[in-house]
């Protein structure tokens, strides 16, 4: 939070200069999501209520935040039969065109769709292909749908997952069951698309076949919990940066250099075509849950970490509770309201995602820069880049070491403005990055 009260001026001014300022042809988006941010909803612990309905008063301000895509956890009936904790585990799917009661009811569902529309945003639910809880009705009716033991028995995935079971993509009738069920969502709640948990352990014809079908309906936008290239190809817009977010938690663990930072962004731009979405993070609800919150894995260094999966490729999420710098890990099985204090990061994520918005260097995709290492000081902690297109650039400098860094030279090309202060540079310039601290430049 070192710069944090920097920041609440530049917001209102971000802000209005992007809601009033005319778009010229290289600022406007020819697909909605080439400039779109995500942000991660925990239903269950968002709220004291731990509804739909409470959700819903939290719509508006999240658009102004410049969220433009809602990621809901699954929003299913979870399983009785062996659940783990109290409410069980939200991956746990025992019906998947049902609605989980503790959250509210399918009307409510609509009408929160609706009013996420109305605030021109998407809304897009966790799927659960691979696995069903153990008392979904296909256990009964068709147990052919599941993997089986040679004793005929059903299985989990993988032992740890002992609330789920494995389905049988070998089997056609239960493929075009859970097509349906997909279906289902998109014509009958005008939902926007699927997050697809696991969606490497699914065949990739599946996906495909899934995405045409979908498409028949309205156009999707699909998010593959994977980090698979062939992915990409027909069947999700957008996969998980899942090995730059391990090389992220051990330079904050302090286990690894910063130069890994550029050896993670080599290797990502020579895998995945630019055309591919990639998603960025610091944090998910595996990650806070499992691992710990964004304070416990990145200490003071939580900003200039968000500030660098902000910027330097891809879609940056947001996972909830993170605008209050939540330092606690959020109960898997139960119930665990985010203590949302003050908000004290609203202001600094408003900042990056309107930036994201605005500067087209920062977009999605081939139409945004791509990424270009400047330097790095493993001694230190320093680590700088810059991303521009045809019309854009952004100059980002990260001091991930706990003393200030004096004398930091660069020659910008041009007229940039320092977003934090809102104060201009051009060609040669020397700055102070404070311990910890950041300092984006950009120019549009």
């Amino acid at each position: 939070m070192k710069q944090y009260l920097t920041i609440l001026a530049l917001v209102a001014t971000l802000w209005f200069t992007a809601c009033t300022t005319e778009p010229t042809s290289t600022q406007e988006a020819t697909s909605w999501h080439e400039n779109a941010t995500i942000y991660e909803v925990n239903v269950r612990q968002y709220t004291q209520e731990g509804t739909f309905d409470a959700f819903g008063e939290h719509v508006p301000t999240l658009a102004e935040m410049g969220v433009e895509i809602l990621w809901f956890m699954p929003i299913h009936p979870i399983g009785e039969k062996n659940r783990k904790g109290p409410l069980g585990s939200y991956y746990s799917v025992k019906d998947y065109k049902g609605v989980n009661s503790e959250f509210g009811t399918n009307e409510d569902f609509k009408e929160l769709v609706d009013l996420i529309h109305a605030n021109n945003m998407k809304v897009i639910l966790d799927w659960v292909p691979n696995h069903t809880a153990w008392d979904h009705p296909w256990t009964e009716t068709n147990p052919e749908y599941y993997t089986l033991t040679e004793d005929g028995d059903f299985m989990p995935p993988v032992p740890d997952w002992s609330d789920v079971i494995d389905l049988n993509f070998d089997n056609a009738e239960m493929r075009e069951e859970m097509i349906q069920a997909m279906e289902y969502w998109v014509s009958e709640f005008d939902v926007d698309g699927y997050r697809v948990d696991v969606a490497h352990s699914v065949p990739t014809d599946f996906h495909e076949e899934v995405r045409e079908r979908l498409d028949k309906i309205k156009p999707v936008f699909m998010l593959a919990e994977a980090e698979v290239v062939e992915h990409h190809y027909e069947a999700f817009d957008m996969s998980y940066a899942w090995n730059f977010n391990s090389v992220i938690y051990h330079v904050g663990q302090g286990d690894s250099a910063v130069s890994s930072i550029h050896r993670a962004m080599e290797k990502e731009m020579e895998t995945f075509p630019r055309d591919a979405y990639r998603m960025f993070f610091t944090t998910n609800h595996d990650e806070n849950s499992w691992k710990g919150s964004d304070v416990e894995l990145y200490g003071d260094n939580v900003e200039a970490f968000s500030v660098l999966t902000s910027t330097i490729y891809g879609m940056p999420l947001v996972y909830s509770g993170q605008e209050s710098l939540y330092e606690n890990r959020l109960e898997f099985f139960d119930r665990d309201p985010i203590d949302w204090k003050d908000y004290p990061l609203q202001d600094f994520f408003t900042m990056l995602l309107t930036l994201n918005q605005k500067n087209t260097a920062l977009w999605n995709g081939e139409i945004g820069g791509p990424y270009e290492y400047l330097d790095h000081n493993d001694e230190t902690g320093y680590f700088a880049y810059r991303r521009a297109n045809d019309a854009n650039e952004v100059v980002v400098f990260l001091n991930f070491g706990d003393e200030p860094l004096n004398n930091v030279n660069h020659t910008f090309d041009g007229e940039f403005v320092n977003v934090a202060t809102q104060e201009s540079v051009t060609g040669e310039s020397t700055m102070t990055l404070p311990a910890n601290g950041w300092a984006i430049y950009s120019r549009s």
